[in-house]
């Protein structure tokens, strides 16, 4: 069978469906379910229990982060997450692909992605379409867990491919990177709350919609198509780039575009918007609601 998923940063429902059939989902590839819903909306863990891909472990993000940070889902110490997705039977080796079951396709898996780049590992893929695809397809669920063998993990971060709060701040006078947000207009516009959040943007920010990568299906569109997005926005991807958001999650959307495009190196502003609505002073939040009442 073709290693198509180990190179690349997608692979595809049939893919990963001849693997499963294969029986090649083990030590050499595991395939972790990133979901992640708000409590009151829908139980992402109890979902897993009742439907998943063969052989899926649960990747839990909210008990892979920082737990000390006053911020949501903030990257884990390297200690914490080798021993996590060691747990999952993850090793340096591992072909891991991850996915989630939103409805729009694809959401919190491209966070799971970046997060094992950031930690160093290389074979990592998102499922193209995600569960909601693998489902409408017909390619087999079960209700049935099965419990990995525990392996070693050695996460060294790569610090090019997260940027900080002070980083983002001196951004904003040497404009040393360009700064695309992912989040919906209204609220990189500042003219909507953003989870209750008064919302806005970093300045000198340029606003892409993480949906604009999708198609209507919930598969990531051509690279001709997203190519065309990005230079539509005026964001050049021969020069560096960093990716933020409302929590650093969507902003990982941006990053796996480009990275299908060729660029590897997308760095994501970790803290994103949560961050920087708290610690940033006011004229560094820019907002058309904030002018309007001006």
């Amino acid at each position: 069978m073709a290693r198509q998923g180990l190179s690349r940063a997608l692979v595809t429902a049939s893919w990963l469906a001849e693997a499963v059939r294969a029986g090649r989902v083990g030590a050499g590839l595991r395939v972790l379910d990133a979901s992640w819903y708000p409590p009151k909306e829908r139980n992402a863990r109890q979902e897993f229990k009742e439907r998943h891909i063969p052989g899926a472990s649960f990747f839990d993000i909210e008990e892979c982060r920082d737990k000390s940070s006053p911020y949501d889902f903030m990257l884990p110490r390297e200690s914490h997450f080798a021993d996590y997705v060691g747990g999952l039977g993850v090793s340096n080796d591992t072909h891991v692909v991850v996915y989630d079951g939103d409805e729009v396709g694809t959401f919190y898996a491209p966070r799971a992605w970046w997060m094992f780049r950031a930690f160093g590992h290389k074979e990592v893929s998102v499922l193209n379409g995600g569960f909601k695809n693998w489902v409408k397809e017909g390619y087999p669920v079960t209700a049935e867990l099965t419990q990995p063998t525990p392996a070693v993990f050695k996460a060294r971060l790569n610090r090019a491919l997260v940027k900080t709060f002070e980083e983002m701040v001196q951004n904003v006078s040497s404009l040393k990177f360009q700064v695309v947000d992912s989040r919906p207009e209204g609220r990189f516009r500042g003219t909507e709350l953003d989870q209750g959040l008064e919302s806005g943007h970093i300045p000198g920010a340029v606003n892409i919609p993480f949906h604009s990568f999708l198609s209507e299906t919930g598969h990531e569109k051509s690279i001709e198509e997203i190519q065309e997005i990005f230079r539509e926005k005026k964001v050049d991807l021969s020069k560096p780039l960093t990716a933020t958001c409302r929590k650093g999650v969507t902003a990982c959307q941006i990053a796996l575009a480009a990275f299908l495009c060729g660029k590897r190196d997308v760095a994501v502003y970790d803290g994103s918007w949560s961050e920087w609505f708290h610690r940033a002073p006011p004229h560094y939040k820019v907002s058309e609601l904030k002018r309007s009442k001006a």
